[in-house]
This record gives C-alpha cells, sequence and structure tokens, in this order.
C-alpha cells in the first residue's frame, strides 16, 4: 500500500514571493493606504491567511475583506507569470509519486493554486487540493489535513506532510501525521527546529527522506 505525501505550496513547491509582494503594494495603494509597509513585513507572514496578513500589517479589521477581495482580484491576473516552481521541485513530485498518493494543504485560495499547478503542468499529480475556502480553521489547525484525508478516503497508512513553516509543522503534529519540514521557504531554520529536527533543504531530500522510512 501506498503512503501519503501532503505538500505545502509556498516555500515548499512554488516561489510566489513577487506575486504576493505587488499584489500586496497594490490593494495598500487601491485603498489609500499610508504605512511603513516592506517586503520583510509581508514575506514574514506569508503561510498565513490573508485575513491574518493583512491584520498584521495594520489594517482595520472592518476594511480587510475589502483588501482581501481587491488582493485576489489582482493576484489571479499576475499569479502565473510571476510565479516560479522552485528548484527540484517537479523532480520531488515525480518521485513522490512513484511510492505515495499525494495531495496539497496550502492556506493560499484552492481555487488559484489549482490554476497554478494546471499552469505548470503538474496538477495531475494530486489527488486532492484543500485550500482556504474548504476550510473553517486553516494551519496550524489540523483541519486542512483532516479535510484532505478525508477525500481521500480516510487512508490507514503512513502519512507525511512537507512544509516550509511552522504552521506545516503545528497542523501535522495536531493531526497526529509525520512531517519534514524544508528550508527552502519562509521560516529558517532555527525556527523550524523549536518544533522538528526532521529539517531538509528542499522538497526532493525532503521526498528521498520520506521513501527511506518504513
Amino acid at each position: 500500500m501506498k503512503k501519503i505525501i501532503l505538500f505545502d505550496l509556498d516555500g515548499t513547491l512554488i516561489d510566489s514571493t513577487e506575486a504576493i509582494l505587488e499584489s500586496f503594494y497594490h490593494t495598500m495603494k487601491v485603498h489609500g493606504a499610508q504605512s511603513s509597509l516592506s517586503d520583510t513585513m509581508i514575506t514574514s507572514q506569508i503561510g498565513h491567511t490573508l485575513e491574518t496578513m493583512f491584520s498584521g500589517v495594520g489594517v482595520d479589521n472592518a476594511q480587510i475583506g475589502a483588501h482581501i477581495a481587491t488582493y485576489k482580484l489582482y493576484y489571479r491576473e499576475i499569479s502565473r507569470q510571476k510565479t516560479l516552481l522552485l528548484p527540484e521541485a517537479k523532480e520531488a513530485i515525480q518521485e513522490a509519486a512513484s511510492f505515495a498518493r499525494l495531495g496539497i494543504v496550502t492556506t493560499k485560495t484552492g481555487v488559484y493554486s489549482r490554476e497554478l499547478m494546471e499552469h505548470f503542468g503538474l496538477m495531475h499529480y494530486f489527488e486532492v487540493l484543500i485550500g482556504r475556502e474548504h476550510v473553517e480553521n486553516p494551519k496550524p489547525h489540523p483541519e486542512p489535513i483532516f479535510k484532505a484525508l478525508g477525500e481521500m478516503g480516510n487512508p490507514k497508512l503512513s502519512t507525511w506532510m512537507i512544509g516550509d513553516t511552522r504552521l506545516d509543522i503545528e497542523a501535522s503534529n495536531r493531526a497526529g501525521i509525520e512531517c519534514v519540514a524544508v528550508t527552502s521557504g519562509y521560516d529558517k531554520a532555527e525556527q523550524l527546529q523549536t518544533l522538528t529536527d526532521i529539517i531538509k533543504p528542499n522538497a526532493l531530500e525532503a521526498v528521498k527522506y520520506i521513501a527511506q522510512r518504513g
């Protein structure tokens, strides 16, 4: 029986930093925000929901919904042109598919995430994609993982998550599955080490590690 591997997206398989930054600055400009917004302020929150990210840069709660709507419209227009696969991400997916069933669990909007993976010609490797709109409670809550596994038939097999932030590790721990953290994304190694000692440089090395586990 095959193992299950659930992948995060941003910082794990794809680099959409440019698209995210441009969409944030566009949104803040549209809504007339006067702030000292910086690249670091934005990228430090990638992996969280848009609600959390906009709140984190000082947007009033009453205005967050409007900001998100503007962001999503703009992001969808530019995301395919300004998102890249991370090095060896394609190889990681192909290697994983040779011995495991695959899914994606992300806090990005699911419909846009699916469009991106179809654009890269990789969506057919995945049985399920769980995005922000598919759950009430995003990572680090375990609900997205449970949702993915439920759509895969609740397999009673070895299940792993590969992700680049503490949100991925915490969600995995709370869901009772294994997690391999990667340093190809937004959390630094020392941050990841607060929750796990299984850390690899990228998704391909994470997949190789999982393949060797019983």
